[in-house]
């Protein structure tokens, strides 16, 4: 890991959104789809912006308009699109976003790339509710992937406790409700409402 290595945008859009019963990816906020302004917002930060997708949502019309990563792993969550990414390009550390934070915004991303020192594997910020690790809001540097995958031999598929039992580096916040997520109906109609999820 150097101070010049290239860091590339990976949008996590590969999920099922069996608890929001649609996919979280088409969801709109202020005419544009979730997965658009992910995007979007991420193109602001880096050179080069991917979108994460399940096989069969490669030809979804919305993640066509993108340069798409297809996931190379079953059964893995968002960790199959993380280690595809991986593969695909791995002399590149990658700012993983999921496509259903809706607050997620530019202070927020600008604080996690300026606060990189480069010295860990993994920087993330620390949650707002519990003080554990955000995974789906953070840096995963080009050397990780080895650590991911004894996690993922060792029968580990979940991201956050990957972070907890791995070298990362914990930022706080700058904006609280940044990385409230939207997983129901319920929570979708907070979040548009403005209060938090």
């Amino acid at each position: 890991m150097t101070d010049s290595e290239r860091i590339w945008g990976l949008v996590l859009a590969g999920g099922r959104s069996s608890r929001m019963g649609r996919d979280k990816a088409l969801l709109e906020k202020d005419g544009q789809t979730q997965l658009a302004r992910t995007v979007a917002l991420l193109e602001r930060h880096v050179e080069r912006v991917f979108v994460s997708a399940r096989r069969e949502q490669a030809d979804e019309p919305e993640r066509r308009k993108f340069e798409q990563i297809v996931d190379c792993y079953d059964d893995l969550g968002p960790v199959a699109g993380i280690l595809s990414a991986m593969d695909a390009h791995p002399r590149v550390a990658w700012l993983v976003v999921a496509c259903d934070l809706p607050n997620v915004d530019d202070a927020t991303i600008a604080a996690l790339l300026d606060g990189r020192t480069g010295s860990h594997p993994f920087t993330a910020y620390t949650s707002s509710y519990d003080g554990l690790p955000e995974p789906l809001c953070a840096i995963y540097g080009s050397g990780s992937a080895a650590a991911i995958r004894s996690h993922v031999d060792a029968g580990l598929k979940c991201p956050r406790k990957m972070l907890i039992r791995s070298d990362t580096e914990l930022l706080k916040q700058p904006h609280p409700q940044a990385l409230d997520n939207v997983n129901t109906p319920e929570d979708l109609a907070r979040a548009s409402a403005g209060r938090a999820t």
